[in-house]
């Protein structure tokens, strides 16, 4: 049976430093937060490991992930400088 999936999903660590967008099952966005600092990063899977990842947080996250709201995610993003963004 083919797992199916909607995107964009939207996933966290639980120690709130990390905040996912899964755009599909070949590219995410990442923010990370270190002190007072939001960074984003970009990804496209080039290579089975990254694909693997993004299976995972979309469909095995239960043990390493959190699912969060759009909004949420938003709200976060949003707090990212200009100058940060890759």
């Amino acid at each position: 049976m083919k797992e199916t999936v909607s995107y964009p999903q939207y996933r966290k660590y639980n120690n709130n430093k990390s905040f996912f967008r899964i755009n599909s099952a070949e590219e995410f966005e990442e923010i990370q937060i270190l002190g007072g600092q939001y960074t984003l990063h970009q990804f496209k899977a080039k290579i089975l490991p990254d694909r693997n990842f993004i299976y995972d947080m979309t469909f095995a996250f239960e043990e390493n992930w959190l699912v969060i709201t759009e909004e949420e995610y938003i709200g976060i993003r949003q707090k990212i400088k200009p100058q940060e963004q890759d």
